[in-house]
Order: structure tokens, then C-alpha cells, then sequence
């Protein structure tokens, strides 16, 4: 819509100002509006043998796609339906057992309305969020959660805009109030988010990303010089563990071999033995990668050798290998 009158940008900076203010002050208001409802309805979703299925027309809809995902990445299962497609059918999503979580600042949307009847014979626990105490959705609802706000921050007080940020706090509040009663950890949200960052770090391990078997170079202790140069550089990692059985004893890497040319003689002559760094920085194949990259940068360096729990040689890892999975 072409606008009717000139531009003002001060009064563009004194209306968001003026959403700010009432936005938090009706997200301040929530504490005073929250009694002893909210703990029950964190037990009654705590305690569903179903699934927290919620629903909402229009903003509130769209908060409550939001809510159910939150949750449902927090360790609660919970799904969105649509009112009006479950009037048609999708209502067959909710079983008993189930608790349905239904949004409304009105508390009188119309398609959701004709489905309270339906949702009551269903068993379901009904939980309503609403901004009207004595709505149609208050009046049904087993448990009811107040989400309403003095003034919307429309300057028409139309727009749905204090009300949703008051929705999708409250649906915030519940997810947190449910991950810290199930005892969610950081491992749990990883494995809800395996794409992510935290994800990558928390369950990606060592074994995943190491390489093994023939691609790892070895030589032992008693190898010449000329033999673990041709080990290392056919291996294309930079250096070579130095194994004595399945156990390593020690490892050569390329920055040996640069002091060892700095000095002069004759390698030749060298064996595996008498020029491997003994002692070398090792790693579980089960630790976190994370891990890994951890020791890598405490020690500048960068490669490990990788060992199981008997502490026999099982892999390498460098940190191009980290690099390639994300992990740093």
C-alpha cells in the first residue's frame, strides 16, 4: 500500500522505542499473571504418555508451530495442528492420552471453538493459553494459562504484536520449565540437533573421523631412515607412529625431520629408533573429537595418534580431519 503521507523517520525511531516498552512491559506483566496453572501444566505435559499436540489460528498459529518445535527439540514430543485442517480430518492426529495445548488470545476463535466439544470426549488434558479469562476457550480448557497484555504495541492496539511475543514467552517458559524437570542435557539437545554445531561436538567421536587400517603409517623401531621416509610420504600425513607390537612407542613427524637435515650426518645409517620422539601425545577412539582438537591445540600440534582401551594403536587423526567434519 502506497502510504498517504511523507516519511518520518524520527517518528519511525519513537514508535519502535514505544514497541520495545510495551512489548517488555508485557512480558513483565506474565510473572504476576502465572499461578499455580503453570506448574500443572508442566506435570500434565511432563507426565503425557502421548504427544503435547498444539493449535492456533492465525499469529497465533504461527506461535504455535514456534512452541511445538521448541518443545519438541527440548525432549518433549510435541507436534502443531492446524484447527481448521483438523476439522477436516487431522483431528485424527490427536489421541487420547495426548495433551493438546491450545492458543488464543480471543479465547474465541471459531475454528477452534467447534473442536473443544470433540477434544473433551477425546480424554485429552486440554490446556488453553488465552488472554481472556472468561473466554469460550477458559471455560473448557482443564488448566488455563494467561498470556494476556494491557495494550498491543499496534498504534491501532489491532495487530496482533504484545499478545504473541506474550504467546511465544510463555510457550518458552513451558519448554524450559519441562527440560529442566526431565533432567535435558546438553547431550540430549545434541542429539535433536546433530546438524548443528553442538551437535557435531557432543556426538561425533574420535573413531568417526580417524583414518585406520592401511591408511595409517607405521614402521618399527628398528625400520632404516630410508624406509620410514618412504612410509610417511606414501601415507601423506606428515609423519609415522613408531610401533612395537600393537603398542606405539613412539611417532617421527615432518618437523623431526627438518631438525635432523638442520643438523647434518649422514641419516642413512638411522633406524626408526634412534630418531622417533618417544612418548607421543595420544588419544582414545572413543573420546569426543572435541576432545581431540582440544589436545591438538593445547600441544601445537597437529595430528594425534589414536589408541583403544588396551592402548593399542587403532588409527591417526590430523586436524584437517577436523577441519572437513566441522568440528573446529
Amino acid at each position: 500500500m502506497k502510504p498517504s503521507i511523507p516519511f518520518d523517520a524520527a517518528r519511525a525511531l519513537r514508535l519502535a522505542a514505544d514497541t520495545f516498552d510495551i512489548e517488555a512491559q508485557a512480558l513483565l506483566g506474565l510473572k504476576a499473571r502465572q499461578g499455580d496453572d503453570f506448574p500443572r501444566a508442566v506435570q500434565a505435559m511432563l507426565e503425557c504418555e502421548g504427544r503435547v499436540v498444539v493449535m492456533g489460528m492465525g499469529k497465533s498459529g504461527h506461535v504455535g508451530r514456534k512452541v511445538a518445535a521448541t518443545l519438541a527439540s527440548t525432549g518433549t514430543p510435541a507436534f502443531f495442528v492446524h484447527p481448521a485442517e483438523a476439522s477436516h480430518g487431522d483431528l485424527g492426529m490427536v489421541m487420547p492420552g495426548d495433551v493438546v495445548l491450545a492458543i488464543s488470545n480471543s479465547g474465541e476463535s471459531e475454528e477452534l471453538a467447534v473442536l473443544l466439544p470433540v477434544l473433551k470426549r477425546l480424554g485429552v488434558t486440554l490446556v488453553g493459553m488465552t488472554g481472556k479469562a472468561d473466554s469460550t476457550l477458559s471455560k473448557h480448557a482443564d488448566i488455563v494459562l494467561s498470556c494476556a497484555v494491557e495494550v498491543e504495541a499496534c498504534p491501532l492496539n489491532l495487530a496482533p504484536t504484545a499478545s504473541t511475543t506474550a504467546q511465544m514467552a510463555l510457550g518458552d517458559a513451558l519448554a524450559v520449565a519441562l527440560l529442566d524437570a526431565r533432567g535435558f542435557r546438553e547431550e540430549d539437545f545434541a542429539r535433536s540437533h546433530p546438524g548443528g554445531a553442538l551437535g557435531r561436538k557432543l556426538l561425533i567421536h574420535v573413531h568417526d573421523l580417524m583414518r585406520s587400517g592401511d591408511a595409517v603409517p607405521r614402521v618399527t623401531p628398528e625400520t632404516p631412515f630410508t624406509d620410514m621416509l618412504r612410509e610417511m610420504t606414501g601415507k601423506g600425513l606428515g609423519f609415522t607412529a613408531v610401533v612395537d607390537g600393537p603398542r606405539v612407542a613412539g611417532i617421527f613427524t615432518d618437523g623431526d625431520l627438518r631438525r635432523l637435515i638442520e643438523k647434518g650426518g649422514d641419516l642413512r645409517q638411522l633406524v626408526a629408533r634412534e630418531v622417533m620422539h618417544p612418548r607421543p601425545r595420544l588419544v582414545r577412539d572413543d573420546a569426543l573429537a572435541v576432545d581431540a582438537a582440544d589436545v591438538m591445540e593445547q600441544h601445537r600440534i597437529t595430528s594425534v595418534l589414536v589408541v583403544d582401551a588396551d592402548g593399542a594403536l587403532v588409527g591417526a587423526l590430523n586436524s584437517n580431519d577436523l577441519m572437513r567434519a566441522k568440528v573446529i
